[in-house]
C-alpha cells in the first residue's frame, strides 16, 4: 500500500474507500487520550478539518510544547519524520506536523479497515 504523500490525496483516499469518518473518530480518540480539548464533529469539511488541525498544532508548539510532544508520542508519528523538518518557520512546521499527524491516522484507520 502506498499511503499519500499530500492532504488532498489522503482526503480523496479516505472518502473512496469511506473511511473519512473513522479517519475523523481517530483522530478525536487520540486527542482526547492525549488530554488535548479538540473534538472534530464527524461531518466536518476537509479544508475545515485541515485548517483546525494546523492551528491546534500551531498553538501547543507555541503554548504548549509539552503537550504537543505528548500527542506526537500518542499519535506515534515518526520522530525521524519530525527530525527532518525545518524548524525555521513555525508556521510552516506546524503544517506539515498536521499532515504527518493525519498520515499516520489514516494509516492506523487503514490497517484497522484492511485486516
Amino acid at each position: 500500500m502506498q499511503f499519500p504523500t499530500t492532504f488532498d490525496d489522503l482526503i480523496v483516499k479516505a472518502n473512496d474507500l469511506d473511511l473519512y469518518k473513522k479517519l475523523v473518530l481517530q483522530l478525536n480518540k487520540d486527542f482526547l487520550l492525549a488530554n488535548i480539548d479538540l473534538d472534530f464533529h464527524e461531518d466536518i469539511l476537509p479544508s475545515s478539518l485541515k485548517l483546525l488541525l494546523h492551528e491546534t498544532v500551531y498553538k501547543l508548539i507555541q503554548e504548549r510544547f509539552a503537550d504537543y510532544l505528548n500527542l506526537l508520542y500518542i499519535i506515534d508519528v515518526s520522530e525521524k519524520a519530525i527530525k527532518s523538518l525545518s524548524g525555521e518557520d513555525t508556521l510552516k512546521l506546524a503544517e506539515e506536523v498536521s499532515f504527518l499527524i493525519l498520515r499516520r491516522e489514516w494509516q492506523k484507520v487503514w490497517f484497522r479497515n484492511y485486516y
